[in-house]
């Protein structure tokens, strides 16, 4: 079992009242209900966090993604063009 700290803290009334009726109902002590939603906390922040840089990477990856299908449009037209010339023998591009 990992070692354990001794820590302190302060918590406004309202909220220790909120905790220990919880901690009651759970039919745990403060301190496992303390463990678990820090743990619960820092689970979410991770996941909060890496949401958040998927999202900026979509965003990155939607400029780049739209730039290559012009560039593709582009040359796309480009042997359009190429191939209706060489068609009606107009060749001048």
């Amino acid at each position: 079992m990992a070692e354990t700290k001794r820590i302190m803290i302060s918590l406004p009334d309202s909220l220790l009242e909120e905790v220990d009726f919880m901690v009651s109902t759970e039919k745990k002590n403060r301190s496992e209900f303390i463990r678990e939603a820090m743990r619960l906390y820092i689970r979410e922040k991770r996941h909060m966090d890496l949401c958040e840089k998927m999202k900026n990477g979509y965003k990155e990856m939607s400029q780049i993604n739209i730039s290559l299908s012009e560039m593709g449009l582009e040359q796309d037209v480009t042997e359009l063009y190429r191939y209706e010339a060489k068609l009606t023998g107009c060749e001048k591009l």
